[in-house]
């Protein structure tokens, strides 16, 4: 049984969307074992107490430095002996010593279909008023592998949402989190979870036909 350590820092819907799917037996090979928030007021630790799952808080504002915070980090996932840890609205940037001690062991959700508005600064809202700006017909949300580079890795699944003539960031952000976010993050997770999923050449190789 793989041990997920889900990382947070605000609301938590993404948090609640696995919480959902492991309590339906959609992760029969794993478990969400610990929550992880870098806020002490985030609502996800609501969630996951409601779940009735462990939660901790690491706060990069409690460190003197961000090399100490970085080995909590660590000492952290590896108490918690963490096979995979997802980051799920997760704003702190994870150093490179945590992304190479847990190589493709790592993933992330991101809301829109990269390479487009992707990378540094790209985050939240921002990725929405970037995408109606440019008339984009279609956006979506991408979960992906961690590595060194922002966004940078390997793209495990995407799903396309439509981009409506009406849309406001707010309305797009909303659709994209139901029609693609919640559904491809415990998706990809379960996936991990079963072995069927296999890194090569940076690219990730499905070893399962999907239906999404």
């Amino acid at each position: 049984m793989k041990k997920i350590i889900v990382l947070v820092s605000g609301g938590g819907t993404n948090l609640q969307a696995l919480l959902e799917a492991e309590q339906a037996g959609g992760f029969p090979g794993g478990k969400i074992t610990c929550v992880i928030s870098s806020r002490g007021d985030a609502y996800a630790l609501r969630r996951a107490e409601q779940f009735h799952v462990k939660s901790r808080v690491i706060a990069k504002k409690d460190f003197s430095d961000f090399s100490a915070y970085t080995d909590a980090m660590l000492a952290a996932l590896q108490e918690e002996q963490a096979d995979l840890i997802v980051l799920a609205g997760f704003l702190t940037i994870l150093d490179a010593r945590i992304i190479a001690a847990y190589p493709n062991r790592i993933i992330n959700v991101h809301p829109s279909l990269i390479p487009a508005f992707c990378g540094e600064g790209f985050y939240g809202l921002r990725v929405h008023e970037y995408a109606l700006q440019r008339g984009v017909k279609y956006s979506g949300a991408t979960v992906h592998f961690v590595n060194e580079v922002a966004d940078g890795g390997p793209i495990i699944l995407q799903k396309p949402v439509a981009v409506r003539e009406d849309d406001t960031p707010q309305t797009l952000q909303k659709r994209i989190m139901e029609e693609a976010e919640w559904k491809l993050l415990p998706e990809a997770v379960r996936l991990f979870c079963a072995d069927k999923l296999k890194v090569v050449n940076n690219q990730v190789k499905l070893l399962e036909q999907l239906v999404l």
